[in-house]
Formats: structure tokens, C-alpha cells, sequence
């Protein structure tokens, strides 16, 4: 009968929820990206120095955008970050 009391707590707030999205979110895209990054390198360079790099600049990538969007579904931000100037209100003086 506890439990029945206990008030929910909504998705807009629940934090465990959150972090298990952005934990899932940043390990997909650093494997992803690392894979992608591994198969360029293979593709288009020969020496193993520069596939390397490729492979570190692909994880790089993925967890950068994962970061990005992690941190836009902690802030609540929206997409639009900068407001547009064809949006402000003209003047006629």
C-alpha cells in the first residue's frame, strides 16, 4: 500500500532516466563512430599512424555529438540556440 502512495516522478525531471539515455547514447555513438572511423582509415590510408588517427578522430566526433545532445536534454534547451535577426521585430521610425 506504500507503493500506491509514492508519487511519480515525470520524465521531465526523472535523472536516472536521463543518465541511462546519455550513457547509452555516448557508448552507441563512440562505437559507431570508431567503426566508421576505423573503415575510412583502412580505405583511405596506408600508413598505420594515420589509420589510428582516423580511428581517434572518428571517436572524437561521436562523442562530441553525444556530449551535445546529452547536454541539450539536461538544460531542456531547444535546438534553436541563437535567435535568427529575420525574427526580430522591425521598427518603422
Amino acid at each position: 500500500m506504500a507503493e500506491e502512495n509514492k508519487a511519480k516522478v515525470p520524465p521531465r525531471y526523472d535523472l536516472n532516466a536521463k543518465w541511462d539515455a546519455c550513457l547509452d547514447l555516448g557508448v552507441r555513438r563512440f562505437v559507431y563512430s570508431s567503426f566508421t572511423g576505423a573503415l575510412a582509415g583502412l580505405l583511405l590510408f596506408r600508413s598505420p599512424v594515420t589509420r589510428w588517427a582516423s580511428v581517434a578522430f572518428g571517436a572524437g566526433v561521436g562523442i562530441g555529438s553525444a556530449y551535445t545532445e546529452c547536454s541539450q536534454k539536461f538544460d531542456g534547451s531547444s535546438s534553436k540556440l541563437t535567435p535568427n535577426i529575420s525574427d526580430a521585430p522591425i521598427s518603422k521610425d
